[in-house]
């Protein structure tokens, strides 16, 4: 986690050691369960190894993925988060995973040690909203076939890690349909 928050904004050494105390870690089982809708999400992981899948069951009781994340990569419901409010999808490992855990606590009292951390925070806000904002255009302007081609060319762990199920509910389409896609881009 220390080295994503340096490759954001330069902290000093002891700026950074304040995380030590504020850390926690946890591990979790492949298709152990992180976050469940209803619940409020008060904490944001870093993933150190496995993936995490984001999905919420829709009216038909089919599950929607709408969120992966990897290995360096932060995870959470982060609209729950945010306002406190019941998270409306479930968190799931999809490996075997072992995660760093700062809890809200833990993240308001970074942000009162001053301007850098408020500076992180900030920009991983706007990460995860261009990202947001990237995947709702995609579902508006792109084919099921498109968003595929492009997973394909510049998001090749999504291809080679993820399975096809949730690959397919992620993009979209069905599982028949995401091969007779994969057969024509390969």
């Amino acid at each position: 986690m220390k080295s994503v928050f340096q490759s954001i904004q330069n902290f000093s050494a002891d700026e950074l050691s304040h995380l030590d105390d504020l850390i926690t870690f946890r591990t979790l089982k492949k298709g152990e369960l992180l976050l469940t809708e209803n619940q409020i999400c008060n904490e944001i992981v870093f993933i150190e190894k496995g993936i995490l899948r984001s999905f919420f069951v829709n009216h038909k009781g089919d599950e929607i993925t709408n969120c992966f994340a990897f290995e360096n990569e932060f995870m959470a419901s982060f609209a729950s988060f945010i306002t406190e409010e019941k998270a409306e999808e479930n968190i799931q490992a999809l490996t075997d995973t072992k995660l760093q855990v700062l809890n809200r606590k833990a993240l308001e009292k970074l942000y009162k040690l001053g301007f850098n951390w408020q500076e992180t925070g900030r920009k991983l806000t706007e990460i995860e909203f261009v990202n947001l904002h990237k995947r709702m255009i995609s579902f508006q302007k792109l084919s099921g076939a498109e968003r595929y081609r492009e997973l394909y060319h510049n998001h090749q762990k999504y291809i080679q890690l993820i399975p096809l199920q949730y690959l397919a509910s992620y993009l979209g389409i069905t599982p028949r349909h995401l091969s007779r896609i994969r057969k024509a881009v390969l």
